[in-house]
Formats: structure tokens, C-alpha cells, sequence
């Protein structure tokens, strides 16, 4: 997770000193939407569906492939000073949609980026850069600088998360969540639970498509679809089923069936 080195002001300042004045968010703006909360909470999505949102097989760079027995899976081939990228093969105009992205930190190399592009973004570039988020057509999370690109091609990005304090660093582990809000036009990032805040705003009625790319050679990066909603409230009843799940809490979720309740509804409370 996040390794603080907010430490390193205190021990100019005093240790009294109060770092949240660094913030650059208010920390409401960090609570996990409830459709995200929602998509988090419930079972995986069947294989085909994770196919059907996952990699184009056509829709890359030609130094860009499929992992072999893997659809969920792209593989880059080493090629020197280039990029490349990779997109999904599902455009999304409407609803909310979440991916697990499996990228090991040590296949990211200079510039490792996850975001969303339009069909009309870039898929190769010509020396190290985080191509995903590099001009207009697309928005992109470098992993290892922790830095939000989109616009100008020699844009510095911006710090992401945003609530970062100086001298404060983060760490992307293997695995962290994607979620694209197209009814708030957001695209924000869940790490070990944690909800990071809204990495890009002001995405509403375009048309996006998940994508990654990648200087690393020999790298696999996996996508794979969690769930997704289309527009609307929640119904009451995954509301309900979701506020007695999170009373309990995960360690206790066997006693659900010490619940009160009708049969039929201790199965659904197990997504049974």
C-alpha cells in the first residue's frame, strides 16, 4: 500500500506539525461511491463475460498480443525504445464498469500506464513514454510515477492519488482496480480496498474503451472484468443484502445463517 515519508517534514518542522494542511482533497471526496461499493461486493463475473470485456485481439500495437491460452491476458514482445498499447474490445458510452488490472511491478519498467482512450488514441509511440494518457484522445494512471495524464503530449501529469502529502511516495502493488463511472463521466482507482478518489472527471458521453501500455519487454498484463451496472438506482434489494453483508463484516459472514430469516433469503444474502 501507501508508504508515508510525511516524516521527513516533521523532522524539519517539528513533529507537532499538522501534515493534513498539505492535503489536496477534502477527505469526503475519498468515500467510495455506493455503485462502486456495490460492484465491489459482489461475485465475479462468469468467464465469457470477462472475454467479452476484456483485450481486443485486433485492437493493439502489433508488438502486442493475446497471451496463448490466456484471453484475458496481453503479452508485449521486446522491442526497443517504443511503447505500446493495448485496448479492450468493449466501448462504453453508459452505466459503471470495474476491471482488476494484474500488472507484477517488476515487468512495468520506465512508464507503466492503466486508463481508458478513445478508438482514435495512439497505440504506438516512438521512445519510453505513458502513452495511455499522452494527448487528447485518451487518460491515463502512470504506476510508477503515480501521476494523471491526459492533453498536451508534454503534459508533467498531476499527483494521484491526490491526497498525497510532499515528500510523500505510494506503492502500486500487483493488483489494483479500475472503475469507469460513465454516468458521472469518472474514471478512479481502488488499491487493497482502499478507494484512491476520482483520477479523471468530465468523461461523460464520450465513447471509452480500457487500455494499458507498456515498455517493458516480455510483460503480461491481465484485465479482467469484476462487473458492471447499467444506469439507474440500485435496487433495494442488493442495497438491503449489501448493509446486512457489511454490518457482519467478511469474517463473520457465516452467521448469516443464525439470521432470523427465511431460508430463501440466507441463500441470497450467500449470493447463492
Amino acid at each position: 500500500m501507501g508508504l508515508g515519508l510525511g516524516k521527513a517534514i516533521k523532522s524539519v518542522l517539528g513533529k507537532d506539525f499538522d501534515l493534513e494542511i498539505f492535503r489536496l482533497e477534502p477527505p469526503g471526496e475519498r468515500t467510495m461511491p455506493p455503485q462502486l461499493a456495490f460492484l465491489l461486493s459482489q461475485p465475479a463475473a462468469p468467464r465469457g463475460l470477462q472475454v467479452q470485456h476484456g483485450f481486443s485481439s485486433t485492437d493493439l500495437s502489433p508488438s502486442m498480443s493475446l497471451k496463448e491460452g490466456d484471453a484475458l491476458t496481453v503479452h508485449r514482445r521486446p522491442m526497443r525504445d517504443t511503447t505500446d498499447a493495448a485496448r479492450g474490445r468493449t466501448a462504453y458510452r453508459r452505466g459503471v464498469h470495474t476491471w482488476e488490472i494484474t500488472w507484477p511491478t517488476e515487468q512495468r519498467g520506465t512508464h507503466a500506464a492503466v486508463g481508458v482512450a478513445t478508438s482514435d488514441a495512439p497505440l504506438e509511440a516512438t521512445g519510453y513514454v505513458a502513452l495511455v494518457g499522452r494527448g487528447r484522445e485518451s487518460w491515463g494512471w502512470d504506476l510508477g510515477r503515480c501521476k494523471a495524464y491526459h492533453g498536451a503530449v508534454d503534459s508533467p501529469g498531476r499527483p494521484y492519488p491526490a491526497h498525497l502529502l510532499p515528500c510523500e511516495s505510494f506503492h502500486v502493488p500487483e493488483r489494483l482496480v479500475m472503475a469507469l463511472d460513465m454516468e458521472e463521466g469518472t474514471l478512479s482507482f481502488v488499491v487493497d480496498g482502499e478507494y484512491l478518489g476520482v483520477a479523471f472527471s468530465g468523461l461523460r458521453g464520450k465513447t471509452l474503451y480500457p487500455a494499458v501500455s507498456a515498455v517493458w519487454g516480455n510483460c503480461e498484463i491481465k484485465m479482467r472484468y469484476i462487473n458492471g451496472i447499467e444506469p439507474g438506482p440500485l435496487p433495494l434489494d442488493e442495497l438491503c443484502r449489501r448493509s446486512i453483508r457489511n454490518c457482519l463484516g467478511n469474517d463473520r459472514l457465516e452467521e448469516i445463517n443464525a439470521l432470523p430469516l427465511p431460508t430463501l433469503i440466507k441463500r441470497y444474502l450467500h449470493y447463492n
